[in-house]
């Protein structure tokens, strides 16, 4: 089987079919799949997506069951959690439905992790990280696009020359480098290569 465009986050089963992996979503499996909108709800109160996954939370005053459910819980109303609390060893402690996020100073609320200026992030050279609420993603580095080449997706250098997204004067040619692009005045024209005289 050969999936001309790839599977992402699948596997190939026939001529450009893809069988994603759970979680993933579309043709060639590179969308993440959104399971709060998915029925029925997998979620008894509350539902946040994550990248190929999700979690689940409890509106205050219940507490996040081992199977997902919620709990009505005393001691989680009167500690007042925005996401629901878990009781180990008969301490009551808040939660936070992500990894991305941590118990802000007053221990009741989540605040979102800066994964990208924390250093925690992991992204290829050519990727730079995006955060997000709870998470974040790599994204190409400006001058590169996400091409799917020799069975995997890689950010591949844009050539702005043949692309015409150059800012070149129009006496002066464009030269393509890795990422990004130069301009140089043509013969009998003088200048920085965006201006030629």
């Amino acid at each position: 089987a050969v999936c001309g465009h790839g599977c992402k986050y699948g596997e190939c089963t026939g001529p450009n079919k893809c069988k994603c992996f759970p979680g993933f979503t579309g043709k060639t499996c590179n969308q993440d799949l959104n399971e709060c909108g998915l029925k029925p709800r997998p979620c008894e109160h509350r539902c946040m997506n994550t990248h190929g996954s999700y979690k689940c939370y409890c509106l205050n005053g219940y507490m996040l069951m081992p199977d997902g459910t919620c709990a009505s819980s005393r001691t989680c109303a009167m500690v007042n959690c925005q996401y629901g609390c878990e009781e180990i060893k008969g301490e009551v402690q808040c939660l936070c439905p992500s990894g991305g996020l941590q118990l802000g100073p007053n221990r009741r609320t989540c605040i979102d992790v800066d994964e990208c200026s924390a250093g925690k992030a992991v992204c290829s050279y050519n990727r730079r990280c995006i955060n997000t609420f709870g998470s974040y993603y790599c994204k190409c580095q400006l001058g590169y696009e996400l091409k799917y080449i020799s069975g995997h997706y890689d950010c591949v250098d844009v050539n702005e020359c043949v692309t015409n997204t150059h800012r070149c004067n129009l006496h002066a040619e464009c030269l393509n480098t890795e990422g990004s692009f130069k301009c140089r005045c043509k013969q009998g024209y003088r200048g920085s290569g965006f201006n030629c005289s």
